[in-house]
């Protein structure tokens, strides 16, 4: 019996060991093609902001299958990587296969996602999909305004859409303008700076940082709620939550002279605190907040401060700051080719993900909930998702041809869905003929009205030229919901590519 017990011990080993090893061969053979695809898109290199503009060589095909996007009303699948819509783009779109990917012929394009809404702004033209089923909402050209002006910034809010539009000379001059989410009918307009703009708001209230001050202004009446002067030079900001910080510098964002002081302004009551550091001055330039940690970066690397005390936390050399996750309450910084995951508050280093740059990988464009958004370049691109923590591809979205972020800084606009599990990004189903014509003036596709817009005046919602009530993930020298200075799309060359004949906007599940 103990013999019999013995025998069938050792068998069942026996076929244990051979099933074990059958799964082995089975998941090897898996795990061999996808490898180097994996391995590749874990690169997490330079943002697309600083290399969106770079021209790449001509594609050398002359078409490409389309996309096995839905045409119709689409479903969520529930499936991280699935495409839920696509919808076709108006105007004139180039393709080209290096890092700029799907981009309007002149100027820029702009997106945010949010609130159950995508909202694309391209030269004078406003349309708002929803962003479940890629349903045209509204559709609006923004009348008033003289040639060559252009849409710098989108901003999708709760109950309201804010658009800042670029106008005058060369751009110096900006107007927010704020509209019902619901039925796109336009509210009131605004003067802002020109790397300012609406920052933060509500069905009630929209907040913009305009000339010598930051304002809020009551939606249905255009008046001002409240109002904190911030001196002539205007100032480089960053929003933390409903936190607004903005710097303090005798020159401004254009001077040299150091950040004495940040100004702390809560943007639902407008009461304001002013921070100052230990030292004479916070070390750097202002780059990002979270959880009211403050970061400044400079030629040596980063250094943090309470946002609240103005006390020194910690500080990192060799680093350049990247993205933040305010839903994960991380800084994300680049060290060479690597991409570190920092605590705010003690700066501990919580993860890496290393790696060089290779071809066809366009590396990091944000970081939500913990995972880098990228893409790969070319006819045959793909988004994805990058755990950094686990340092994983968690999730693809095949067959995007030639796809394109769009990039806002700050979080506040952008493809990218800040508290949802939606991005956007433009894809060209089909190429066009070979050749790219010439760059023409930015946002020519809107109103040529002579009337140009003055920027201390107020207006009505059917009229932005100066009677009546008061009034971004990039720009004619806005600001990208950071406070940094973005390129003027009035001095950005047509990308080298080829003309898209079917440019697309694609929402991804993530």
């Amino acid at each position: 019996m103990v013999a019999r017990d013995s025998v069938a011990r050792t068998l069942r080993r026996a076929r244990a060991r051979v099933i074990i090893r059958v799964r082995r061969l089975r998941n090897a053979s898996r795990a061999k093609g996808r490898r180097f695809t994996w391995a590749r898109r874990a690169v997490l290199a330079a943002t697309l902001l600083a290399v969106a503009l770079v021209p790449y060589p001509v594609i050398g095909s002359a078409s490409v299958p389309s996309p096995t996007s839905c045409r119709t009303h689409c479903r969520p699948v529930g499936t991280a990587g699935k495409i839920l819509w696509s919808r076709q783009l108006p105007g004139a779109w180039t393709a080209s296969a290096g890092l700029s990917g799907t981009v309007p012929v002149s100027g820029q394009a702009y997106v945010a996602v949010g609130h159950g809404l995508a909202v694309v702004g391209v030269g004078m033209s406003l349309r708002a999909y929803n962003s479940s089923t890629g349903q045209l909402e509204w559709d609006h050209e923004l009348p008033g305004f003289p040639a060559g002006s252009a849409i710098v910034s989108v901003r999708v809010w709760p109950g309201v859409v804010t658009a800042g539009v670029s106008y005058g000379p060369g751009g110096a001059s900006r107007a927010e303008i704020v509209f019902s989410s619901t039925t796109g009918q336009q509210y009131h307009w605004y003067s802002a700076t020109r790397f300012g703009g609406a920052v933060w708001a509500t069905t009630q209230t929209t907040v913009v940082v305009g000339p010598g001050a930051v304002t809020a202004f009551d939606n249905s009446t255009g008046k001002a709620r409240w109002r904190r002067p911030t001196g002539a030079a205007d100032q480089s900001w960053q929003v933390d939550g409903s936190d607004l910080y903005m710097t303090v510098a005798a020159g401004g964002y254009l001077g040299s002279q150091p950040v004495t002081a940040l100004r702390r302004i809560d943007l639902a009551t407008g009461v304001e605190n002013v921070v100052r550091p230990a030292a004479t001055a916070f070390h750097g330039t202002l780059s990002s907040v979270v959880s009211n940690v403050v970061l400044f970066a400079s030629n040596s690397g980063v250094t943090a401060y309470d946002g609240l005390t103005g006390l020194w936390l910690w500080s990192l050399r060799g680093v350049v700051p990247e993205s933040t996750d305010p839903s994960q309450g991380r800084f994300y910084l680049t060290q060479g080719t690597s991409l570190l995951e920092v605590d705010p508050t003690s700066g501990q280093v919580l993860a890496r993900a290393s790696g060089s740059a290779v071809a066809g990988s366009a590396g990091l464009f944000a970081v939500r909930n913990g995972v880098a958004l990228g893409l790969d370049q070319g006819a045959n691109g793909e988004a994805w998702g990058y755990d950094v923590s686990s340092q994983q591809v968690v999730w693809t979205a095949s067959r995007v041809p030639w796809p394109h972020y769009f990039v806002d800084l700050g979080g506040l606009g952008g493809s990218a869905e800040p508290d949802g599990a939606k991005v956007i990004v433009a894809a060209c189903a089909k190429l066009g003929s070979k050749s790219t014509p010439s760059p023409s003036i930015s946002g020519s596709t809107g109103s040529t009205a002579s009337t140009t817009p003055s920027p201390t005046s107020t207006t009505s919602p059917t009229s932005p030229t100066g009677n009546g009530s008061p009034i971004n993930t990039s720009s004619t020298s806005s600001i990208s919901a950071s406070g940094t200075p973005s390129p003027s799309p009035s001095a950005t060359p047509a990308p080298s590519g080829r003309l898209c004949a079917d440019p697309e906007l694609v929402a991804i599940y993530r």
